[in-house]
């Protein structure tokens, strides 16, 4: 009996705990399904900002910006990738710290020349904060990243040392000595050059990535997850020739030594497409120092002088009211027109349409212009409408300056103006635009825009080229054209610019000086200028050459000034034509013309073999090996005389490259 009552104890106690646990297996299963209701009636954007806003994010994953290219595929800007690392002290494991710090320090302390402390007493800090995303270093290049992640610790990579690697790009330019101002920049605020007009080909469009909250400022992103791959941009190939902007660069900058001048710039374009080749603009920041940060040739408008009487006589010629047996009596050099007194400062007598072009003469301008145009001034000014003076140039390039001519319906307009504007003031224009109008006449007549680009690529694949657009297909008939090359030739021959007169390469031309800011008071401010074209009897290229406030005890006339820099451009930039140069055209020792006479191409090693790089420029070699994460050595300078591993080998990233350049 007593067994029995203690098996039925037994059997009620268990029958209570299972009622017990079934009831709250059902309490548990409501509360659940509860659940579920109430999810299912939420707004799912309240689960999201309650949840996932706060504790992840979308982010910017930036794409690689395209490469900009001169014209024979030298590098003027690339992106390079740069490394940050960060560091996740919560997820390294005790016994891999504890055994590895020291040697980790020692190593971090080589690279870095820090004591081993600095590393140890920090990173001990961190750990004790278990700290997921501390910041080790930034900006590192590919060698020096490659080299860290091999360090103790680190090696094991991010999930089991903690290793974390972020990639940035950085945009660097290739011949910042020779350019920086043309190339430009584009940060996202400020836009200017080749860089800021180009933008819209270069940028790529950017993805995103997943970030995951770790502290109430820091984010750390989650590199398997992303939302979008970022698409690189497009490379572009300008018209800019390296080799002509370096010889144009020098030759400017000697000048601007020599004279003490204020700033200065040089354009130069090819006749027969409009391209142009090679854009410097130099502003002094200390005596003897110059740097091209400011682009005057597009951005700067200012009365040009002389140079403008091509513009004012061709005029009259296309209208037949003068021709080679035209002349004008400039008496003295000295002439009063409605009450403005006009003067050349030289000579005096009778001269033909040629002699007031190679003397320069204010005077015979101005009387030939006002004789047959002081009645009807609009016919005049209808040739400068014609030859799009009074437009704002349409080019690629952002912060162009608009013309400035004045016109009977201004209040500035009076009875002399006319005789100003023959001979280069009452008028203001950017040397580009000037540049252009020369370029037409070396063309036949043909006056073409001014470019800027070749053509865009992505992935080898051509996806434009540029082509020559005309502007004005017939500035004026063949016979005035004709006559005004002529007339340009004799002013280099005889005239103004007989100084850089030679034999061997025919050079067509107007100097230029004009004053500027004559309304203020103090010292005579000048501007030297230069425009022509050579050879003139088949033209290649156009130049301009403008130099603001050269010290006038040294000189300030175009002819001394700005001239020489048009004939040593000249000189060296056609030694591929059979024509012998003068052998003191050629002297300049900032340019190394046995190593630039290369056409460098865009490097790429494709399916992990290495390309052929012997004889190409290291300068321009070097930067796309690197950006593709491969590691260079190099010895020497120029063209790449011995390659490591030789061409056909196959190589991986972590292969080293060894180059030899020429010394």
């Amino acid at each position: 009996m007593a067994v029995q009552n203690e098996f039925e104890t037994k059997r009620v106690k268990a029958l209570r705990w299972g009622y017990l646990f079934t009831g709250f297996a059902f309490v548990l299963f409501l509360v659940f399904l509860g659940r579920i209701l109430v999810l299912q009636n939420t707004n799912v954007q309240e689960i999201k900002d309650d949840y996932i806003n706060k504790n992840y994010r979308e982010a910017t994953l930036k794409a690689a910006r395209g490469n900009l290219f001169a014209s024979d595929g030298s590098i003027l800007a690339t992106t390079v990738m740069r490394y940050d690392v960060y560091l996740d002290f919560k997820i390294m494991r005790d016994t891999v710290y504890s055994n590895n710090i020291s040697a980790l320090t020692d190593s971090l302390s080589n690279m870095f020349g820090k004591p081993r402390s600095y590393f140890r007493n920090r990173f001990d800090q961190q750990r004790k904060a278990k700290n997921q995303y501390y910041s080790l270093v930034k900006g590192l290049d590919f060698d020096d990243y490659d080299r860290i992640r091999k360090f103790p610790i680190f090696k094991k990579g991010k999930n089991r040392g903690g290793f974390i690697v972020d990639r940035n790009y950085r945009r660097e330019l290739a011949t910042t000595q020779i350019g920086a101002g043309t190339i430009g920049m584009d940060n996202g605020i400020t836009k200017s050059g080749l860089e800021g007009a180009f933008s819209k080909y270069l940028t790529g469009a950017d993805g995103t990535r997943l970030e995951q909250r770790i502290s109430s400022s820091q984010w750390k992103p989650i590199d398997y997850w992303k939302v979008s791959e970022p698409i690189d941009g497009q490379d572009v190939y300008t018209t800019i020739d390296i080799r002509i902007q370096d010889i144009a660069h020098s030759a400017l900058e000697k000048q601007l030594i020599n004279y003490d001048a204020d700033h200065g710039c040089v354009v130069v374009m090819e006749v027969a497409t409009g391209k142009v080749k090679a854009m410097v603009n130099l502003r002094r920041t200390e005596p003897g120092l110059y740097v091209d940060a400011y682009n005057y040739a597009l951005k700067d408008a200012t009365e040009p002088g002389s140079t403008f009487k091509t513009v004012s006589l061709l005029a009259a010629m296309d209208d037949g009211f003068i021709d080679e047996n035209t002349t004008v009596n400039v008496g003295n050099g000295v002439w009063t027109y409605a009450k403005q007194r006009i003067s050349d400062g030289h000579g005096g007598g009778t001269y033909d349409i040629a002699d007031v072009l190679a003397k320069s003469s204010n005077v015979g301008s101005a009387k030939l212009i006002t004789q047959y145009y002081a009645e009807k001034p609009e016919v005049f000014l209808d040739h400068l409408r014609r030859w799009k003076m009074f437009d704002k140039m349409d080019i690629e390039l952002p912060g162009i300056s608009k013309p400035y001519i004045v016109t009977p319906k201004e209040k500035r307009w009076n009875a002399a103006t006319l005789a100003s504007i023959a001979y280069g003031y009452s008028s203001r224009f950017n040397l580009l635009q000037l540049t252009t109008f020369y370029n037409g006449i070396a063309n036949s007549g043909k006056m073409l825009k001014p470019l800027f680009i070749e053509k865009i690529m992505k992935d080898g694949q051509v996806l434009y080229e540029a082509k020559p657009q005309v502007m004005v297909k017939k500035m004026a008939s063949t016979k005035s054209i004709k006559m005004m090359t002529g007339a340009l030739t004799q002013a280099v021959e005889k005239g103004t610019a007989k100084s850089i007169f030679t034999p061997n390469l025919k050079m067509a031309g107007k100097t230029g000086t004009a004053r500027f800011e004559y309304w203020k008071p103090g010292p005579v401010k000048y501007q030297a200028s230069f425009a022509g074209f050579y050879p003139s009897d088949n033209p290649k290229y156009t130049c301009i050459v403008m130099i603001n406030q050269p010290d006038n005890s040294k000189g300030f006339y175009g002819s001394t000034v700005a001239a020489p820099v048009f004939k040593e451009i000249a000189g060296k930039t056609f030694l591929k034509t059979p024509q012998n140069i003068e052998q003191e055209m050629l002297v300049d020792k900032k340019v190394d013309l046995s190593k630039m006479t290369s056409a460098p191409v865009k490097v790429s090693v494709r399916r992990n073999t290495m390309p052929n790089i012997t004889g190409l420029i290291g300068k321009n070699v070097i930067p796309q090996l690197e950006n593709q994460g491969y590691r260079v050595d190099y010895k020497g300078v120029g063209k790449i005389t011995e390659q490591f591993p030789l061409h056909g080998t196959v190589i991986n990233k972590n292969q080293r490259i060894y180059l030899q350049l020429q010394n």
